[in-house]
């Protein structure tokens, strides 16, 4: 009895001390909510315009918040939740409006609110080029969408979009893909005769399909969110999506993860009107337009590897300005404003058509 007793102290000690640092925590939070409003002051005192979201100063502090964690929460963790408090603090010096491909519920949306956190307003656009067009014209701050799988490639419908924008990718966010199938609550799974999905995710599917559901026909659609959508009045089709869609659309997950494979990843970038400033990690993406002759490809990688600069990745595409005419897609480590990577440029003007920067931008932190 005296051993339950001891116990018992022992717990609520613990707990007023919990009860303590929570009510100390809330007090530092709501301190640095008041700094924030106090930056937001002096910037507007110097800029009208001026601009409240700088991706290099974020991805800093988050990579100082893991680099410094002590534990026993795990570095990702704690860099969670500071992307969650800087999200509110940002959202009382702007709240930030989000164009990302829709509808409600893709892995787009998810990626945005892992980037930005949960105090932004996200706005569902029914294509790629829409999400352009909304941050282009100013009616979002910022978009988000889909660049490259680690299964199935680049997104070409996105490296399409920057031939004809001025848009900055001023981010990056990599987000580990799991696809489940989802039915609706009177379906049996003898009875499913047709699949929606998006393309890209009946194919990051293929060999989980051929292996269980080899004479159900593949349906293709804009987003997985809008194969979710679909299934509402059909009682034999099932639709491949992520939980959220789920969740959102009151749907049964019948098979969870049906993806080949299970290191499945995403890569999405963030769009903007502004270039950013270096971070001290970052990575810039851009658009090279070679004269049409033998070796302009060997011409493109020769600068970068001069300077030892690292390509992460090359993608070509055709011109749109003439027949037989190829532009190169070009990512690698380091910004812009480097001392390599400006050699790198100065050697490739020498060849090089056209260049265009399409930004320097913070590697994704977490």
């Amino acid at each position: 009895m005296a051993d339950k007793k001891t116990a018992e102290q022992s717990l609520e000690s613990l707990r007023q001390q919990i009860d303590a640092l929570d009510n100390q925590l809330q007090g530092v939070l709501n301190q640095r909510a008041r700094l924030a409003q106090q930056v937001a002051e002096v910037k507007l005192s110097e800029d009208s315009q001026a601009v409240f979201y700088r991706p290099e100063r974020e991805a800093q502090i988050l990579r100082r918040v893991k680099d410094s964690n002590e534990g026993p929460l795990d570095g990702e963790t704690v860099a969670r939740l500071f992307r969650e408090i800087m999200s509110a603090c940002l959202a009382l010096e702007q709240r930030l409006k989000v164009a990302f491909l829709g509808p409600e519920g893709t892995f787009t949306q998810q990626a945005a609110l892992k980037h930005f956190g949960h105090s932004v307003d996200t706005v569902p656009m029914g294509a790629i080029d829409e999400v352009f067009r909304e941050v282009e014209s100013g009616a979002a701050h910022y978009g988000v969408v889909p660049v490259e799988n680690s299964t199935e490639g680049v997104v070409n419908h996105t490296l399409d979009s920057f031939m004809d924008s001025s848009l900055q990718i001023c981010g990056e966010v990599e987000l580990r893909i799991h696809h489940h199938l989802l039915v609706g609550d009177n379906t049996q799974e003898k009875s499913i005769t047709r699949i929606y999905s998006h393309q890209q995710t009946l194919a990051q599917c293929r060999k989980w399909l051929d292996a269980h559901m080899p004479h159900a026909e593949r349906i293709a659609v804009s987003s997985n969110a809008q194969a979710a959508r679909r299934l509402k009045d059909e009682w034999n089709a099932a639709a491949i999506a992520g939980e959220a869609a789920a969740e959102i659309y009151g749907l049964k997950i019948l098979r969870r993860n049906v993806e080949d494979r299970p290191d499945n990843t995403t890569r999405f970038i963030i769009i903007g009107r502004q270039g950013t400033p270096a971070s001290g990690q970052d990575k810039t993406s851009m658009l090279v337009r070679m004269k049409n002759r033998p070796g302009a490809l060997y011409r493109v990688l020769k600068p970068f590897s001069d300077e030892g600069v690292d390509l992460t990745r090359v993608e070509s595409r055709p011109s749109r300005s003439g027949n037989w005419s190829y532009v190169f897609f070009i990512d690698f480590e380091g910004h812009r404003d480097d001392d390599a990577v400006r050699r790198v440029l100065a050697a490739l003007e020498q060849d090089a058509l056209d260049i265009r920067m399409l930004g320097s931008y913070p590697k994704a932190v977490i």
